[in-house]
Protein backbone atom coordinates (compact mmCIF):
# COMPACT_ATOMS: atom_id res chain seq x y z
CA UNK A 1 0.00 0.00 0.00
CA UNK A 2 1.40 3.39 -0.94
CA UNK A 3 0.18 6.97 -0.52
CA UNK A 4 1.91 10.13 -1.62
CA UNK A 5 0.01 13.36 -1.21
CA UNK A 6 1.53 16.77 -1.47
CA UNK A 7 -1.69 18.80 -1.04
CA UNK A 8 -2.43 19.93 1.80
CA UNK A 9 -3.82 32.17 41.96
CA UNK A 10 -4.88 30.96 44.45
CA UNK A 11 -8.25 29.68 45.62
CA UNK A 12 -9.70 33.12 46.31
CA UNK A 13 -8.92 34.29 42.79
CA UNK A 14 -10.47 31.16 41.36
CA UNK A 15 -13.62 31.49 43.47
CA UNK A 16 -13.89 35.17 42.63
CA UNK A 17 -13.74 34.34 38.95
CA UNK A 18 -16.38 31.64 39.33
CA UNK A 19 -18.68 34.00 41.24
CA UNK A 20 -18.25 36.75 38.70
CA UNK A 21 -18.96 34.44 35.79
CA UNK A 22 -21.94 32.85 37.50
CA UNK A 23 -23.49 36.27 37.78
CA UNK A 24 -22.74 36.91 34.12
CA UNK A 25 -21.36 40.36 34.93
CA UNK A 26 -17.73 39.64 35.84
CA UNK A 27 -15.45 42.54 34.98
CA UNK A 28 -12.85 40.08 33.74
CA UNK A 29 -15.27 38.68 31.20
CA UNK A 30 -16.51 42.07 30.12
CA UNK A 31 -12.93 43.16 29.65
CA UNK A 32 -12.18 40.15 27.51
CA UNK A 33 -15.37 40.70 25.56
CA UNK A 34 -14.31 44.26 24.84
CA UNK A 35 -11.19 42.90 23.22
CA UNK A 36 -13.20 40.96 20.68
CA UNK A 37 -14.35 44.10 18.93
CA UNK A 38 -11.02 45.94 18.75
CA UNK A 39 -10.42 46.04 15.00
CA UNK A 40 -6.66 46.52 15.28
CA UNK A 41 -6.31 43.34 17.28
CA UNK A 42 -8.23 41.09 14.90
CA UNK A 43 -10.47 38.18 15.66
CA UNK A 44 -10.46 36.42 19.03
CA UNK A 45 -12.04 33.04 19.69
CA UNK A 46 -13.45 33.18 23.25
CA UNK A 47 -13.78 29.64 24.60
CA UNK A 48 -15.59 28.60 27.78
CA UNK A 49 -13.96 25.51 29.34
CA UNK A 50 -16.01 23.34 31.75
CA UNK A 51 -13.38 22.74 34.46
CA UNK A 52 -10.30 24.15 36.17
CA UNK A 53 -7.94 21.60 34.65
CA UNK A 54 -4.52 21.58 36.30
CA UNK A 55 -2.64 19.77 33.53
CA UNK A 56 -2.49 20.99 29.93
CA UNK A 57 0.32 18.76 28.69
CA UNK A 58 -0.45 17.72 25.11
CA UNK A 59 0.85 14.20 25.89
CA UNK A 60 -2.12 12.94 27.95
CA UNK A 61 -3.97 11.51 24.97
CA UNK A 62 -7.42 12.30 26.36
CA UNK A 63 -9.53 14.43 28.68
CA UNK A 64 -10.96 17.89 28.15
CA UNK A 65 -7.65 19.64 27.45
CA UNK A 66 -6.87 17.11 24.71
CA UNK A 67 -9.65 18.58 22.60
CA UNK A 68 -7.54 21.69 21.96
CA UNK A 69 -4.30 19.82 21.16
CA UNK A 70 -4.49 20.50 17.44
CA UNK A 71 -4.43 24.30 17.80
CA UNK A 72 -0.87 24.24 19.15
CA UNK A 73 0.61 20.90 18.08
CA UNK A 74 1.00 19.27 14.68
CA UNK A 75 0.22 15.63 13.92
CA UNK A 76 1.80 13.23 11.41
CA UNK A 77 -1.40 13.29 9.32
CA UNK A 78 -5.05 14.10 10.05
CA UNK A 79 -8.54 13.12 8.96
CA UNK A 80 -10.85 15.82 7.67
CA UNK A 81 -14.48 15.94 8.83
CA UNK A 82 -15.45 13.65 5.94
CA UNK A 83 -12.99 10.95 7.04
CA UNK A 84 -10.41 11.59 4.31
CA UNK A 85 -6.76 11.33 5.36
CA UNK A 86 -4.58 14.40 4.74
CA UNK A 87 -0.79 14.90 4.95
CA UNK A 88 0.60 17.21 7.64
CA UNK A 89 4.10 16.68 9.08
CA UNK A 90 4.27 13.49 7.02
CA UNK A 91 3.75 14.01 3.29
CA UNK A 92 3.94 10.35 2.24
CA UNK A 93 3.56 6.87 3.69
CA UNK A 94 4.14 3.48 2.12
CA UNK A 95 4.65 -0.18 2.94
CA UNK A 96 5.26 -3.25 0.81
CA UNK A 97 4.24 -5.78 3.46
CA UNK A 98 2.14 -3.81 6.02
CA UNK A 99 4.89 -4.51 8.59
CA UNK A 100 7.64 -2.03 7.66
CA UNK A 101 6.31 1.47 6.98
CA UNK A 102 8.28 4.43 5.58
CA UNK A 103 7.17 8.01 6.23
CA UNK A 104 8.63 11.20 4.74
CA UNK A 105 8.63 14.50 6.66
CA UNK A 106 7.62 17.71 4.91
CA UNK A 107 10.94 19.54 4.29
CA UNK A 108 9.12 22.81 5.12
CA UNK A 109 8.03 21.54 8.56
CA UNK A 110 9.56 23.67 11.33
CA UNK A 111 8.85 24.51 14.98
CA UNK A 112 7.89 27.98 16.20
CA UNK A 113 11.57 28.74 16.90
CA UNK A 114 12.37 28.12 13.22
CA UNK A 115 14.22 24.82 13.76
CA UNK A 116 13.37 21.83 11.54
CA UNK A 117 11.02 19.10 12.69
CA UNK A 118 13.21 16.02 12.38
CA UNK A 119 12.77 12.27 12.49
CA UNK A 120 14.45 12.32 15.93
CA UNK A 121 11.70 14.67 17.18
CA UNK A 122 9.04 12.30 15.89
CA UNK A 123 10.66 9.27 17.52
CA UNK A 124 11.26 11.08 20.82
CA UNK A 125 7.70 12.40 20.90
CA UNK A 126 6.29 8.91 20.40
CA UNK A 127 8.60 7.46 23.04
CA UNK A 128 7.76 9.99 25.75
CA UNK A 129 4.03 9.57 25.00
CA UNK A 130 4.48 5.80 25.45
CA UNK A 131 6.20 6.00 28.86
CA UNK A 132 3.90 4.78 31.68
CA UNK A 133 4.62 7.84 33.85
CA UNK A 134 3.31 10.10 31.08
CA UNK A 135 -0.10 8.54 31.72
CA UNK A 136 -1.30 8.93 28.14
CA UNK A 137 -4.83 7.63 27.94
CA UNK A 138 -4.57 6.41 24.38
CA UNK A 139 -0.96 6.23 23.17
CA UNK A 140 -1.52 2.50 22.80
CA UNK A 141 -4.17 3.13 20.12
CA UNK A 142 -1.47 4.74 18.00
CA UNK A 143 1.73 2.90 18.86
CA UNK A 144 0.94 -0.47 20.50
CA UNK A 145 1.88 -2.43 17.37
CA UNK A 146 5.32 -0.79 17.07
CA UNK A 147 8.29 -2.93 18.14
CA UNK A 148 9.50 -1.83 21.56
CA UNK A 149 6.15 -0.42 22.70
CA UNK A 150 5.28 -3.49 24.80
CA UNK A 151 8.57 -3.17 26.69
CA UNK A 152 8.05 0.56 27.32
CA UNK A 153 4.48 -0.04 28.50
CA UNK A 154 5.71 -2.81 30.82
CA UNK A 155 8.34 -0.51 32.33
CA UNK A 156 11.27 -2.53 31.03
CA UNK A 157 12.29 -0.27 28.14
CA UNK A 158 12.45 3.37 27.09
CA UNK A 159 13.00 3.10 23.34
CA UNK A 160 10.73 2.24 20.44
CA UNK A 161 13.20 -0.17 18.85
CA UNK A 162 10.96 -0.42 15.81
CA UNK A 163 11.39 3.26 14.91
CA UNK A 164 14.47 4.03 12.79
CA UNK A 165 15.66 7.48 11.66
CA UNK A 166 17.93 6.91 8.62
CA UNK A 167 17.99 10.67 7.97
CA UNK A 168 16.33 13.72 9.48
CA UNK A 169 13.48 13.61 6.96
CA UNK A 170 12.64 9.90 7.09
CA UNK A 171 10.93 7.74 9.72
CA UNK A 172 10.88 3.96 9.24
CA UNK A 173 8.55 1.99 11.52
CA UNK A 174 8.72 -1.79 11.99
CA UNK A 175 5.66 -3.40 13.56
CA UNK A 176 5.51 -6.51 15.71
CA UNK A 177 2.83 -7.85 13.34
CA UNK A 178 1.43 -6.74 9.99
CA UNK A 179 -1.21 -4.00 10.18
CA UNK A 180 -2.72 -2.81 6.88
CA UNK A 181 -4.21 0.31 8.52
CA UNK A 182 -1.22 1.38 10.67
CA UNK A 183 -0.91 4.62 8.69
CA UNK A 184 -4.46 5.52 9.71
CA UNK A 185 -3.61 5.09 13.40
CA UNK A 186 -1.09 7.97 13.14
CA UNK A 187 -3.57 10.47 11.69
CA UNK A 188 -4.57 12.20 14.94
CA UNK A 189 -3.24 14.38 17.76
CA UNK A 190 -3.06 11.64 20.43
CA UNK A 191 0.78 11.62 20.37
CA UNK A 192 1.57 15.03 18.86
CA UNK A 193 4.97 16.02 17.52
CA UNK A 194 6.99 17.98 20.03
CA UNK A 195 10.61 19.11 20.16
CA UNK A 196 11.91 15.98 21.85
CA UNK A 197 14.85 17.72 23.55
CA UNK A 198 12.33 19.95 25.38
CA UNK A 199 9.59 17.44 26.25
CA UNK A 200 11.78 14.45 27.19
CA UNK A 201 14.49 14.30 29.83
CA UNK A 202 17.71 12.28 29.77
CA UNK A 203 15.92 9.60 31.82
CA UNK A 204 13.35 9.21 29.04
CA UNK A 205 10.55 10.71 31.15
CA UNK A 206 8.41 13.77 30.38
CA UNK A 207 9.90 16.99 31.72
CA UNK A 208 7.47 18.64 34.13
CA UNK A 209 5.71 21.75 32.73
CA UNK A 210 7.95 21.76 29.64
CA UNK A 211 5.09 23.17 27.52
CA UNK A 212 4.56 26.32 29.63
CA UNK A 213 5.68 29.66 28.13
CA UNK A 214 8.16 30.30 30.98
CA UNK A 215 10.17 27.32 29.69
CA UNK A 216 10.37 28.76 26.16
CA UNK A 217 9.01 25.71 24.33
CA UNK A 218 8.91 25.44 20.56
CA UNK A 219 5.46 24.62 19.19
CA UNK A 220 4.66 22.65 16.03
CA UNK A 221 1.05 23.75 15.44
CA UNK A 222 -0.56 26.92 14.02
CA UNK A 223 -0.82 28.65 17.43
CA UNK A 224 1.54 28.95 20.40
CA UNK A 225 0.68 29.13 24.10
CA UNK A 226 1.54 32.67 25.23
CA UNK A 227 0.07 32.68 28.77
CA UNK A 228 -1.37 30.19 31.25
CA UNK A 229 -2.82 30.82 34.73
CA UNK A 230 -3.91 27.49 36.17
CA UNK A 231 -5.58 28.99 39.29
CA UNK A 232 -7.62 31.45 37.27
CA UNK A 233 -8.35 28.85 34.61
CA UNK A 234 -7.14 31.05 31.76
CA UNK A 235 -4.98 30.34 28.71
CA UNK A 236 -4.14 32.44 25.65
CA UNK A 237 -2.80 31.30 22.30
CA UNK A 238 -1.47 33.50 19.50
CA UNK A 239 -0.44 32.64 15.93
CA UNK A 240 2.82 30.77 15.37
CA UNK A 241 4.57 33.07 12.92
CA UNK A 242 6.79 30.21 11.76
CA UNK A 243 3.99 27.71 11.17
CA UNK A 244 4.74 25.72 8.02
CA UNK A 245 1.07 25.46 7.01
CA UNK A 246 -1.48 28.15 6.06
CA UNK A 247 -1.39 31.42 8.01
CA UNK A 248 -3.92 31.32 10.90
CA UNK A 249 -6.89 33.65 10.51
CA UNK A 250 -7.47 34.30 14.23
CA UNK A 251 -5.50 36.90 16.20
CA UNK A 252 -5.88 34.95 19.45
CA UNK A 253 -7.66 32.11 21.21
CA UNK A 254 -8.61 32.69 24.86
CA UNK A 255 -9.78 29.74 26.97
CA UNK A 256 -11.47 30.51 30.31
CA UNK A 257 -12.75 27.97 32.84
CA UNK A 258 -16.46 28.23 33.61
CA UNK A 259 -17.66 25.19 35.52
CA UNK A 260 -21.38 25.97 35.54
CA UNK A 261 -23.18 25.07 32.30
CA UNK A 262 -25.99 27.56 32.93
CA UNK A 263 -23.50 30.41 33.30
CA UNK A 264 -21.60 29.27 30.22
CA UNK A 265 -24.80 29.12 28.18
CA UNK A 266 -25.78 32.61 29.32
CA UNK A 267 -22.36 34.06 28.43
CA UNK A 268 -22.43 32.47 25.00
CA UNK A 269 -25.99 33.67 24.42
CA UNK A 270 -24.98 37.22 25.35
CA UNK A 271 -22.06 37.15 22.90
CA UNK A 272 -19.33 37.39 25.52
CA UNK A 273 -18.10 33.94 24.51
CA UNK A 274 -18.43 32.26 21.14
CA UNK A 275 -17.30 28.66 21.72
CA UNK A 276 -17.17 25.90 24.33
CA UNK A 277 -14.97 22.85 24.87
CA UNK A 278 -17.93 20.52 25.40
CA UNK A 279 -21.37 21.81 26.35
CA UNK A 280 -23.98 19.09 26.78
CA UNK A 281 -27.38 20.16 28.08
CA UNK A 282 -30.85 18.87 27.30
CA UNK A 283 -31.93 22.30 26.02
CA UNK A 284 -28.83 23.21 24.01
CA UNK A 285 -30.69 23.49 20.68
CA UNK A 286 -33.40 25.73 22.16
CA UNK A 287 -30.83 27.84 24.03
CA UNK A 288 -28.16 28.35 21.39
CA UNK A 289 -29.65 27.25 18.07
CA UNK A 290 -29.02 24.19 15.91
CA UNK A 291 -25.74 25.52 14.47
CA UNK A 292 -24.05 25.56 17.89
CA UNK A 293 -23.96 21.79 18.36
CA UNK A 294 -24.15 20.71 14.72
CA UNK A 295 -21.37 18.57 13.32
CA UNK A 296 -20.54 15.52 11.23
CA UNK A 297 -21.48 12.04 12.41
CA UNK A 298 -18.38 10.25 13.69
CA UNK A 299 -17.78 6.49 14.09
CA UNK A 300 -19.04 6.45 17.67
CA UNK A 301 -22.44 5.22 18.82
CA UNK A 302 -24.35 4.90 22.09
CA UNK A 303 -26.38 1.79 22.91
CA UNK A 304 -27.91 -0.21 25.77
CA UNK A 305 -25.86 -3.43 26.11
CA UNK A 306 -27.30 -6.61 27.67
CA UNK A 307 -25.20 -8.58 30.16
CA UNK A 308 -26.10 -11.98 28.70
CA UNK A 309 -24.55 -13.89 31.62
CA UNK A 310 -26.98 -12.33 34.12
CA UNK A 311 -30.60 -13.43 34.65
CA UNK A 312 -32.94 -12.80 32.93
CA UNK A 313 -30.64 -11.83 30.00
CA UNK A 314 -29.28 -15.37 29.94
CA UNK A 315 -32.51 -16.39 28.14
CA UNK A 316 -32.38 -15.39 24.43
CA UNK A 317 -36.20 -15.15 24.25
CA UNK A 318 -36.24 -12.61 27.09
CA UNK A 319 -33.60 -10.53 25.29
CA UNK A 320 -35.56 -10.65 22.05
CA UNK A 321 -38.79 -9.72 23.84
CA UNK A 322 -37.17 -6.75 25.60
CA UNK A 323 -35.81 -5.40 22.30
CA UNK A 324 -38.99 -5.93 20.26
CA UNK A 325 -41.10 -4.20 22.95
CA UNK A 326 -39.29 -0.87 22.45
CA UNK A 327 -40.33 1.66 19.79
CA UNK A 328 -36.85 2.90 18.90
CA UNK A 329 -38.16 5.86 16.89
CA UNK A 330 -39.87 6.98 20.08
CA UNK A 331 -36.70 6.23 22.05
CA UNK A 332 -34.68 8.63 19.95
CA UNK A 333 -37.38 11.34 20.03
CA UNK A 334 -37.57 11.06 23.81
CA UNK A 335 -33.85 11.77 24.15
CA UNK A 336 -32.62 13.91 21.23
CA UNK A 337 -35.70 15.27 19.43
CA UNK A 338 -33.72 18.16 17.89
CA UNK A 339 -30.46 16.34 17.23
CA UNK A 340 -27.57 16.76 16.66
CA UNK A 341 -27.24 12.97 16.83
CA UNK A 342 -28.99 10.46 14.58
CA UNK A 343 -31.03 7.37 15.43
CA UNK A 344 -29.03 4.14 15.03
CA UNK A 345 -30.28 0.74 13.85
CA UNK A 346 -26.91 -1.03 14.06
CA UNK A 347 -23.46 -0.57 15.59
CA UNK A 348 -21.54 0.61 12.53
CA UNK A 349 -21.81 4.19 11.38
CA UNK A 350 -19.65 6.68 9.46
CA UNK A 351 -17.19 4.03 8.22
CA UNK A 352 -16.98 2.24 4.87
CA UNK A 353 -19.42 -0.66 5.06
CA UNK A 354 -21.95 0.98 7.36
CA UNK A 355 -24.34 1.65 4.47
CA UNK A 356 -26.15 -1.34 2.97
CA UNK A 357 -24.54 -3.56 5.61
CA UNK A 358 -27.23 -6.24 5.49
CA UNK A 359 -28.07 -5.67 9.18
CA UNK A 360 -31.86 -5.85 9.38
CA UNK A 361 -33.14 -3.34 11.96
CA UNK A 362 -34.81 -4.87 15.00
CA UNK A 363 -38.62 -4.66 14.63
CA UNK A 364 -41.05 -2.98 17.02
CA UNK A 365 -43.56 -5.73 17.70
CA UNK A 366 -45.26 -5.54 21.13
CA UNK A 367 -47.50 -8.56 20.48
CA UNK A 368 -44.59 -10.67 19.28
CA UNK A 369 -42.57 -9.53 22.29
CA UNK A 370 -45.33 -10.53 24.71
CA UNK A 371 -45.53 -13.99 23.09
CA UNK A 372 -41.74 -14.48 23.34
CA UNK A 373 -41.71 -13.53 27.02
CA UNK A 374 -44.48 -16.04 27.70
CA UNK A 375 -42.50 -18.73 25.85
CA UNK A 376 -39.31 -17.96 27.80
CA UNK A 377 -38.06 -19.92 30.79
CA UNK A 378 -39.57 -17.20 33.01
CA UNK A 379 -43.08 -17.52 31.53
CA UNK A 380 -43.96 -13.85 31.96
CA UNK A 381 -43.11 -10.61 33.78
CA UNK A 382 -43.95 -11.80 37.30
CA UNK A 383 -40.97 -14.15 37.65
CA UNK A 384 -38.38 -11.80 36.16
CA UNK A 385 -35.73 -10.47 38.57
CA UNK A 386 -35.38 -6.71 38.92
CA UNK A 387 -33.62 -5.21 35.88
CA UNK A 388 -30.83 -2.76 36.73
CA UNK A 389 -29.55 -0.16 34.25
CA UNK A 390 -26.21 1.56 34.91
CA UNK A 391 -24.54 4.45 33.10
CA UNK A 392 -27.77 6.44 33.37
CA UNK A 393 -26.24 9.88 33.85
CA UNK A 394 -27.38 13.14 32.27
CA UNK A 395 -30.86 14.26 31.20
CA UNK A 396 -30.93 12.75 27.69
CA UNK A 397 -29.70 9.35 28.92
CA UNK A 398 -32.24 9.40 31.76
CA UNK A 399 -35.02 10.23 29.30
CA UNK A 400 -34.00 7.32 27.06
CA UNK A 401 -33.77 4.76 29.88
CA UNK A 402 -37.09 5.89 31.34
CA UNK A 403 -38.70 5.57 27.90
CA UNK A 404 -37.44 1.98 27.61
CA UNK A 405 -38.74 1.13 31.11
CA UNK A 406 -42.14 2.63 30.30
CA UNK A 407 -42.34 0.65 27.04
CA UNK A 408 -41.64 -2.54 28.99
CA UNK A 409 -44.34 -1.62 31.53
CA UNK A 410 -46.93 -0.89 28.86
CA UNK A 411 -46.12 -3.72 26.46
CA UNK A 412 -44.84 -6.49 28.73
CA UNK A 413 -46.10 -5.67 32.23
CA UNK A 414 -42.55 -5.33 33.61
CA UNK A 415 -42.38 -2.94 36.58
CA UNK A 416 -39.25 -3.98 38.53
CA UNK A 417 -36.62 -1.69 36.95
CA UNK A 418 -33.88 0.33 38.65
CA UNK A 419 -31.36 2.85 37.26
CA UNK A 420 -27.99 4.08 38.55
CA UNK A 421 -25.59 6.69 37.12
CA UNK A 422 -22.36 4.87 38.05
CA UNK A 423 -20.94 2.50 35.52
CA UNK A 424 -17.29 1.85 36.33
CA UNK A 425 -18.11 0.52 39.81
CA UNK A 426 -20.05 -2.32 38.19
CA UNK A 427 -17.37 -3.46 35.77
CA UNK A 428 -15.47 -6.72 36.22
CA UNK A 429 -16.68 -9.06 38.99
CA UNK A 430 -19.50 -6.72 40.04
CA UNK A 431 -21.11 -6.82 36.60
CA UNK A 432 -23.32 -9.73 37.71
CA UNK A 433 -25.51 -7.29 39.61
CA UNK A 434 -26.29 -5.46 36.37
CA UNK A 435 -28.34 -6.45 33.34
CA UNK A 436 -27.93 -3.37 31.14
CA UNK A 437 -24.97 -1.05 30.56
CA UNK A 438 -25.45 2.19 28.67
CA UNK A 439 -22.17 2.98 26.96
CA UNK A 440 -20.57 4.15 23.76
CA UNK A 441 -18.42 2.19 21.33
CA UNK A 442 -16.45 3.49 18.41
CA UNK A 443 -13.19 3.72 16.54
CA UNK A 444 -10.47 6.33 16.05
CA UNK A 445 -9.93 5.26 12.45
CA UNK A 446 -12.62 5.09 9.73
CA UNK A 447 -12.58 1.29 9.56
CA UNK A 448 -15.44 -1.15 10.17
CA UNK A 449 -13.14 -3.89 11.46
CA UNK A 450 -11.55 -1.80 14.21
CA UNK A 451 -15.04 -0.48 15.13
CA UNK A 452 -16.41 -3.99 15.69
CA UNK A 453 -13.18 -5.37 17.17
CA UNK A 454 -13.65 -2.88 20.03
CA UNK A 455 -17.37 -3.60 20.34
CA UNK A 456 -18.30 -7.26 19.85
CA UNK A 457 -15.08 -9.30 19.49
CA UNK A 458 -14.71 -11.56 22.53
CA UNK A 459 -11.38 -9.87 23.32
CA UNK A 460 -12.95 -6.40 23.56
CA UNK A 461 -13.59 -4.66 26.87
CA UNK A 462 -17.19 -4.14 25.79
CA UNK A 463 -17.79 -7.87 25.25
CA UNK A 464 -16.02 -8.85 28.46
CA UNK A 465 -17.35 -6.16 30.82
CA UNK A 466 -20.67 -4.95 29.38
CA UNK A 467 -21.93 -7.98 27.43
CA UNK A 468 -21.02 -10.39 30.24
CA UNK A 469 -18.23 -12.31 28.57
CA UNK A 470 -19.92 -12.44 25.17
CA UNK A 471 -18.25 -14.76 22.66
CA UNK A 472 -19.51 -15.80 19.24
CA UNK A 473 -17.06 -17.83 17.15
CA UNK A 474 -18.61 -16.57 13.89
CA UNK A 475 -18.02 -12.97 14.99
CA UNK A 476 -14.45 -13.62 16.12
CA UNK A 477 -13.37 -15.61 13.06
CA UNK A 478 -14.82 -13.09 10.58
CA UNK A 479 -13.09 -10.17 12.32
CA UNK A 480 -9.80 -12.07 12.65
CA UNK A 481 -9.75 -12.79 8.93
CA UNK A 482 -10.78 -9.22 8.11
CA UNK A 483 -7.80 -7.74 9.98
CA UNK A 484 -5.44 -9.40 7.49
CA UNK A 485 -7.05 -7.65 4.50
CA UNK A 486 -5.80 -4.36 3.09
CA UNK A 487 -7.74 -1.20 3.92
CA UNK A 488 -9.11 -1.01 0.37
CA UNK A 489 -9.88 -4.73 -0.01
CA UNK A 490 -13.69 -5.23 -0.39
CA UNK A 491 -13.37 -8.46 1.61
CA UNK A 492 -12.30 -6.45 4.67
CA UNK A 493 -15.68 -4.71 4.67
CA UNK A 494 -17.67 -7.81 3.71
CA UNK A 495 -16.23 -9.81 6.61
CA UNK A 496 -16.98 -6.97 9.06
CA UNK A 497 -20.58 -6.86 7.84
CA UNK A 498 -20.78 -10.64 8.27
CA UNK A 499 -19.58 -10.33 11.88
CA UNK A 500 -22.16 -7.64 12.67
CA UNK A 501 -24.99 -9.77 11.21
CA UNK A 502 -23.89 -12.73 13.35
CA UNK A 503 -23.99 -10.46 16.42
CA UNK A 504 -27.48 -9.26 15.48
CA UNK A 505 -28.86 -12.77 15.81
CA UNK A 506 -27.79 -12.92 19.47
CA UNK A 507 -30.21 -10.08 20.41
CA UNK A 508 -27.77 -8.49 22.87
CA UNK A 509 -28.35 -4.74 22.64
CA UNK A 510 -30.89 -1.97 22.07
CA UNK A 511 -29.48 0.36 19.40
CA UNK A 512 -29.81 4.04 20.32
CA UNK A 513 -27.91 6.72 18.37
CA UNK A 514 -24.93 7.57 16.17
CA UNK A 515 -22.94 10.48 17.58
CA UNK A 516 -22.37 13.85 15.95
CA UNK A 517 -19.11 15.67 16.67
CA UNK A 518 -20.54 19.00 17.74
CA UNK A 519 -18.90 22.29 16.83
CA UNK A 520 -19.89 23.87 20.18
CA UNK A 521 -19.53 27.30 18.61
CA UNK A 522 -21.90 30.10 17.59
CA UNK A 523 -22.87 30.40 13.95
CA UNK A 524 -20.51 33.39 13.54
CA UNK A 525 -17.55 31.05 14.11
CA UNK A 526 -16.41 29.44 10.86
CA UNK A 527 -13.96 26.58 10.27
CA UNK A 528 -14.30 24.89 13.66
CA UNK A 529 -15.00 21.50 12.11
CA UNK A 530 -13.85 18.46 14.09
CA UNK A 531 -13.12 14.92 13.04
CA UNK A 532 -13.67 11.46 14.51
CA UNK A 533 -10.99 12.05 17.17
CA UNK A 534 -12.17 15.37 18.68
CA UNK A 535 -9.47 17.02 16.58
CA UNK A 536 -10.11 20.45 15.09
CA UNK A 537 -9.43 19.55 11.50
CA UNK A 538 -7.79 22.74 10.24
CA UNK A 539 -7.41 25.18 13.13
CA UNK A 540 -5.67 27.68 10.86
CA UNK A 541 -9.03 28.11 9.08
CA UNK A 542 -11.03 29.20 12.16
CA UNK A 543 -12.48 32.68 11.69
CA UNK A 544 -15.29 34.77 13.15
CA UNK A 545 -18.00 36.53 11.20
Amino acid sequence: MSFNQSDKTNISRRNALKLGLAAGVGLTVVGMNARIVLADEGQVLMVAHPAFDQDWSPLRGGGRTFRWNSIWWAAPMYFDSEGNIKPYVFTSWESADNTVWTFKIDPKAVFSDGSKITSADVKGSWEVASMPNTKSQRADQVLSKVKGYAEIAAGSGSELTGVATPDEGTVVVTLAAADPIFFMRLANHIAPITKASQSRGSDGEEIIDWYKPDNRPAFSGPFKLTSIDIDAGKLSFEPNENFFGPKPKLARIDITSIEDNVSATSLIKSGEFNAHTELITSTIIQDLGPEFSAGPLIPTSQHFWFNISRAPMDDPKVRQALIMAVDRDGLFKASYPDGPHKKADQILNSVPGADNSGFEPYPYDPEGAKKLLAESSYGGPERLPKILFVGISGPAIQAAAQFIAEQWRQNLGITAVDMKPQQDSYAGPDQNSVQIFRDDVGTRVPDAVSYLAGSIASTSSNAQNKLGGYKNDKVDSALAEATTKAADDPQRIALAQQAQKAFRDDWAFIPWYSQAMSRWATKEVKGLDKNLDWQIVEPWNISIG
